[in-house]
């Protein structure tokens, strides 16, 4: 994942969560709690390893979480995610989030990171789920 986000696309599809940034989630100076954008990644990022694991999925860390520009009340937030490695439990899930202005066409890549989830079953304990397919 390039840091420099300036000249990248937004991903082709539907983002898993789309959202507009609200005073409540910000602070003082308008800018939207980076934990708000975290807690919008981590939806997304589930909704992708529980359809993968075709099941309960849970967070077990997130890597490489780095932010390149605020996001600001009313902005249109999109969040994207795409699984790309898979263990015998775990699913690595890559996660872009992108931001609008709600007046403007352009969007840019605010933040990104990989989260990380292992599978559970009914009694909470890992298990296996299908690898990846190519």
């Amino acid at each position: 994942m390039p840091n420099d986000a300036a000249h990248e696309a937004m991903p082709a599809g539907q983002p898993a969560v789309r959202v507009t940034a609200m005073p409540a989630n910000a602070n003082v100076y308008g800018d939207i709690f980076g934990g708000w954008l975290m807690a919008q990644m981590d939806l997304a990022a589930s909704s992708v390893a529980s359809l993968h694991a075709r099941g309960r999925a849970v967070t077990i860390s997130v890597e490489g979480m780095s932010f390149h520009r605020p996001v600001f009340v009313g902005d249109e937030v999109s969040v994207f995610g795409r699984l790309v490695k898979v263990g015998r439990t775990s699913m690595h899930v890559e996660v872009e989030t992108w931001a609008r202005d709600r007046h403007a066409e352009e969007a840019h890549k605010v933040t990104q990171a990989i989260f990380i989830f292992v599978a559970v079953g009914p009694d909470r304990r890992p298990r296996a789920v299908r690898p990846i397919e190519c």
